[in-house]
């Protein structure tokens, strides 16, 4: 099989890295790496693991984009500071994890590997994105949000999802079967039904009510029975369907939901994404005497000796 390209979700695989792991690590100087050491030794266990040719880090630039607030006010409203802030404003996070985002950045600069982002986007979109521009290599999409299911495929290349959420030790690979398996989607268009399942079921973790009353297995069934989002809302607008009277009204009452909510559930797969450099992996550093002031400076030589080993042993970048 070809090298895939690995695109991973940073802010969650990094926000991760910072809970995992004790802030006690700190940098001679004391500043905190945990999340530092651990988004490195992630990097470098993926690399060992799945020998991709290409990798790209995928960034925030807005993590509540405007147009997703437009239609759901309510979006991830809970994770502002400020209650009262703007779609801008910024998210509720450890005061010492941003810091560590920047070293992070710092070192992928100096070892070669790229990030990229899309302003007024999200990382699920740049994901989203760069998954569907994909049209020669396997793709692995890493990530600890469940959101990114809808991204998996298999054609015109394989799509699949590294879920992380229990943690890389216990990670799962989901491809479209494994997806319409788990959660009761039609298999022939699992991804876009996932993003469905969790439209009309709701996600209290990024502020979406779903239709009420509608849970996750009524969700599935009304899929299974009706194939798509749009054919279920067909059937509650139809007297003649044989959606039962208690559904029916459930749905026929959340119709601006459900609209509005389309616009926030799925990812784009259009967003304008930038790259900061090619997404080929290098096989040795970019830049190995600012890497080197940067291993002494926060203290990790020991996670970057561990990354650049499993780069040069990279079979998919080397020979």
């Amino acid at each position: 099989m070809d090298a895939p390209v690995v695109l991973l979700d940073g802010a969650s695989l990094w926000f991760r890295s910072f809970h995992a792991l004790p802030e006690s690590l700190t940098a001679p100087d004391g500043r905190p790496v945990n999340a530092v050491r651990g988004f490195l030794d992630t990097i470098a266990s993926l690399v060992r693991s799945h020998a991709p040719s290409r990798l790209v880090v995928c960034l925030d630039n807005d993590w509540r984009p405007a147009f997703r607030v437009a239609a759901i006010p309510s979006y991830k409203a809970h994770r502002v500071a400020d209650p009262e802030a703007p779609a801008g404003g910024a998210e509720d996070v450890p005061d010492s994890l941003p810091p560590q985002v920047d070293m992070i950045l710092d070192v992928l600069d100096a070892i070669g590997i790229a990030t990229a982002g899309a302003n007024g986007f999200e990382a699920d979109d740049v994901l989203g994105t760069l998954a569907a521009r994909e049209t020669s290599d396997p793709v692995i999409v890493v990530s600890g949000d469940r959101d990114l299911l809808q991204v998996v495929a298999d054609d015109p290349v394989p799509v699949r999802v590294l879920y992380v959420g229990r943690g890389l030790a216990k990670a799962e690979l989901f491809g479209p079967a494994e997806v319409a398996a788990r959660f009761g989607v039609p298999a022939d268009r699992a991804g876009a039904a996932y993003a469905e399942l969790a439209l009309l079921r709701g996600d209290p973790s990024d502020g979406l009510p779903g239709v009420a009353g509608v849970g996750e297995k009524t969700a599935s069934r009304l899929l299974l029975e009706h194939g798509s989002l749009a054919a279920v809302m067909a059937a509650a607008a139809d007297p003649a369907s044989s959606l039962a009277p208690g559904v029916r009204n459930k749905l026929t009452a959340s119709v601006e939901y459900v609209e509005a909510a389309e616009k926030v559930v799925r990812v784009a797969t259009d967003a304008p994404v930038l790259l900061s450099r090619p997404d080929e992996l290098p096989a040795e550093p970019q830049d190995r005497h600012s890497l080197a002031e940067l291993g002494h400076d926060y203290g990790i030589d020991n996670a970057l000796a561990r990354l650049l080993a499993a780069l040069a042993a990279n079979p998919a970048r080397t020979g």
